[in-house]
């Protein structure tokens, strides 16, 4: 009898855990614990968005404990034949692939395959006693330098802490010293190995000591290239077998096949006028790159910018990390390496807005939610493109707005989007 009582609370026990995942699904604003009189703003600012010619069109979602109270779509998908933007629309995410990426590195942390402190050169010996810039002539891009203090390790890619920077969109020095030797930003790539380009990558001198100062760069490249030596499997595959298929990410792609082509987003930038008008290359500096990078296919993939999705796909991403690492019955990493995963990991280290930054995320301090509706402990990014996230777990709150722009001058929506989100909960 106590032997089937035990069993009997154990499977209630795993029962309560599965149902207490919050799993994604439509509400009434009302029941979702939003204002429907106070959501019409978000419709009206929108549109107006359009309008004025801040943007050909956007797709908004919002998700309050798991429930959707807001995914609309507005304006057009193409300005001359004004077709309109579709909810399923498919976006180039760009930056948004380093989060996942983070999250694969994590699951191989959790499997005991790595740890966060390994050096770099523990699995790409170019990596071993790097350098440090010193002095850099633009004429003929030589350089000097000293020896860097410390090994990189995998902790310093996740906090972009590591002084490796960004080729073609980062600094002036890293696209001079980048370029001479063929590294990319990673979106585009053909005939190129991953591993290859690391590897020369490694050769190259850091910009900064190691977690010494944070820099946005090619991290996140170089941990998709360590997901593929230490798994075994190319980064496509183990993101769709690891986590695209377990959460049901159906629609998110390095490369988006031939059936869901029409769904790619067009891309815009605006013009010497401020006028919008089709960004079909063009798109990194000193390199032409079709727009339609999306769908032409590559063994090259960029943890850091390749992956294009629809904003839903992304949307159960975040959830199943709102979650504590579960969604819909499937666990992808312990709730304690979201926490790790979400919480200051640079120190003092000086970073945008009084803010931190995790594992793969900007984090909201307590000083810099003074700054915005969002409250501390709130966890984002976005991509070039013009597509941002944040995820609030104080307000079990998940909200993203995704636009297809290039370089826009009205960014000041994005922070807008997030004012109109918050003033319209109710509970």
């Amino acid at each position: 009898m106590k032997k089937n009582l035990l069993l009997a609370f154990g499977i209630l026990f795993q029962f309560s855990a599965v149902f207490s995942q919050k799993i994604v699904s439509v509400a009434a604003p009302a029941l979702a614990g939003f204002s429907a009189e106070r959501l019409l703003r978000l419709d009206g600012a929108m549109n107006e968005w359009v309008e004025k010619g801040w943007m050909n069109g956007g797709v908004a979602l919002i998700i309050h404990d798991g429930k959707i109270a807001y995914h609309k779509a507005a304006g057009y998908n193409d300005l001359d034949t004004k077709s309109i933007l579709q909810k399923d629309a498919i976006f180039r995410i760009a930056s948004q692939t380093k989060a996942i990426t983070s999250v694969a590195i994590m699951m191989l942390f959790e499997e005991g395959k790595l740890l966060l402190d390994d050096p770099i050169s523990k699995y790409i010996p170019s990596f071993k006693k790097q350098s440090v810039l010193d002095k850099l002539s633009f004429l003929d891009t030589t350089y000097t330098i000293v020896p860097a203090k410390k090994e990189v390790t995998i902790r310093e890619l996740l906090t972009h802490t590591s002084g490796i920077g960004y080729a073609q969109i980062g600094s002036k020095e890293a696209n001079a010293i980048y370029a001479k030797s063929s590294i990319t930003a990673g979106i585009g790539v053909q005939d190129e190995s991953l591993l290859n380009a690391m590897t020369r990558l490694g050769k190259l001198p850091l910009l900064h000591q190691p977690g010494e100062r944070f820099t946005y760069g090619l991290n996140t490249d170089l941990l998709g290239c360590l997901v593929e030596i230490i798994s075994g499997e190319t980064l496509n595959n183990f993101f769709k077998k690891r986590i695209f298929t377990p959460l049901g990410m159906n629609d998110t792609y390095f490369h988006i096949p031939e059936n869901k082509a029409a769904r790619l987003v067009n891309l815009y930038r605006e013009d010497s006028l401020g006028n919008l008008q089709k960004a079909e290359s063009n798109m990194l500096n000193g390199k032409t790159i079709s727009s339609g990078y999306p769908l032409i296919n590559s063994s090259y993939y960029s943890g850091g910018a390749g992956l294009s999705s629809t904003i839903y796909d992304y949307a159960i991403f975040l959830q199943m990390l709102l979650n504590g690492g579960a969604y819909d019955g499937k666990r992808l990493l312990g709730r304690n390496t979201v926490r790790l995963m979400t919480m200051n990991q640079i120190g003092d280290v000086q970073f945008a807005n009084n803010d931190k930054f995790g594992l793969g995320f900007l984090v909201v301090s307590e000083m810099g939610s003074a700054r915005t509706p969002a409250q501390a402990g709130t966890f984002s990014w976005g991509g070039a493109f013009a597509t941002s996230y944040w995820v609030d777990p104080k307000e079990k709150l998940v909200l993203l707005f995704y636009r297809q722009l290039q370089a826009s001058t009205h960014g000041d929506v994005v922070e807008k989007f997030r004012a109109l989100t918050y003033q319209a909960l109710s509970n």
